[in-house]
């Protein structure tokens, strides 16, 4: 009867995770942010409807255990969300507009990097890691908004898209390895790094290696990636060409190969998020992955989109407590500043990049504002820092309402602005970027 409470439960959370973004959706509100506030509204109240229903059925029934199944649904989620992400990197695409390329991924993440550490700062003085983690939050980017935006307005083809979404692709890897930096950090203040840690770098002593400790790391992560989107091709081709398209086995060592990237990352220290987005930005590289109309990429989306990825947005939406921000005057102020702080310095860095890139001030304010929204991957590196308590409770609610308040409104404002100063973007070698980009990409989202 215990297990007839969890089945119930479940069923209410995946109705509500279906229902309400449909309905959301006619307000354009993404379905992302729908779930996100679901988990905002059912989260101070799940105790008691666990309650209701115990005594409903006559059996109690652990409400821990509850909890327990949605973190790890929610880590599976995490993992499913960051391989999809990885898997919207098309690497050939870097190469098409380099000079933009270079001074938008150095600008838009630099200055907004620079940013969240001093509006952290003037907060919490004290606390490096949490600026750290703060300007590896401003610093990145959302593909998940960018693509589909670039996609809708018809510009994937241009030199302005090309050199947005491959800024964008470079500086989300960026901010990640800052955040595995910080990880590492955390680790080794706050005495995270416990004995039997898979981690190689918690057992080595970091005061006596001092800053060659975190040069070691870099270069370790660095050497990570490298291996991993060479060999992971070349094993995956032959996986696939042995197992036929329809067979879902295909699936099964999709998953025992991402997670074994992901472990690996763990064995030095890399978090969930790293490596699952290099899994998914290796993966796509395998030309076996693209065989039969990509039937196992739409399986993949499917258990991701809807099965797991809806309960990492209702666990974040969970953690977040609206409340702390009316408690005092800081609270609301830390949300102002970050808001200010990431919109002024997104659209100054795009803005100064396109300028030096030779692109005109229309343009430069269109590509500054496509870097503002802050979505999946901003949320869930959030969330992370909040589970190892690299950050306060505070300030990840001012991620969580800096991402609800970019993302409906900024790419709607851009489709507007191109429209009502009429820019017009200048084509490239069409055949080039759809080499580059690869005609399947364009259907991800």
């Amino acid at each position: 009867m215990g297990g007839l409470t969890f089945l119930i439960m479940f069923m209410i959370l995946m109705t509500l995770t279906a229902v309400i973004p449909a309905l959301l959706r006619r307000f354009h509100i993404p379905s992302v942010v729908s779930m996100m506030l679901v988990g905002i509204l059912i989260g101070p109240n799940m105790l008691d409807l666990v309650k209701k229903l115990n005594h409903f059925l006559g059996r109690g029934y652990p409400t821990a255990d509850i909890y327990l199944v949605m973190d790890v649904l929610g880590l599976l989620g995490l993992v499913f969300l960051m391989v999809l992400a990885g898997m919207e990197v098309h690497i050939g695409v870097l190469k098409l507009e380099r000079r933009a390329v270079a001074w938008l991924s150095v600008l838009t993440f630099i200055v907004p990097a620079a940013t969240g550490y001093f509006v952290y700062a003037f907060f919490e003085p004290s606390h490096t890691i949490g600026m750290m983690v703060y300007a590896s939050l401003f610093a990145s980017h959302s593909v998940g908004i960018v693509f589909p935006v670039i996609k809708e307005l018809k510009v994937m083809h241009t030199r302005f898209g090309v050199a947005v979404l491959a800024s964008t692709v470079i500086t989300d890897l960026a901010s990640l390895v800052l955040l595995a930096v910080c990880i590492q950090m955390s680790r080794h203040s706050i005495g995270l790094n416990i004995p039997g840690s898979l981690s190689i770098f918690d057992h080595i002593d970091l005061p006596s290696l001092g800053i060659w400790f975190f040069l070691l790391f870099i270069i370790s992560i660095l050497a990570y990636i490298a291996l991993s989107l060479w060999l992971i091709p070349v094993f995956a081709q032959k996986v696939f060409s042995r197992i036929h398209h329809s067979d879902d086995s295909r699936l099964t060592f999709f998953l025992v190969g991402v997670l074994t990237v992901v472990l690996i990352g763990e064995f030095i220290g890399v978090s969930v998020i790293v490596g699952a987005f290099v899994a998914g930005m290796a993966i796509i590289r395998a030309p076996g992955f693209h065989d039969n109309d990509r039937i196992l990429h739409q399986k993949i989306e499917g258990m991701g989109y809807g099965f797991l990825i809806p309960f990492l947005f209702l666990t974040i939406g969970m953690n977040t407590d609206l409340k702390i921000l009316f408690n005092a005057w800081q609270n609301i102020a830390i949300v102002i500043l970050t808001l200010l702080g990431l919109i002024s310095s997104k659209i100054f860095s795009g803005w100064l990049a396109m300028r030096l890139s030779g692109f005109n001030d229309k343009k430069g304010i269109c590509a500054g504002l496509m870097t503002v929204p802050q979505l999946s991957a901003t949320l869930a590196a959030a969330n992370v820092a909040l589970h190892l308590k690299m950050i306060t409770p505070e300030f990840f609610n001012a991620i969580v309402c800096l991402s609800i308040l970019t993302t409906i409104p900024v790419p709607t404002l851009v489709k507007v602005l191109i429209i009502n100063w009429k820019i017009k973007f200048d084509e490239i070698d069409a055949q080039q970027t759809a080499f580059s980009i690869g005609d399947d990409a364009e259907e991800i989202i």
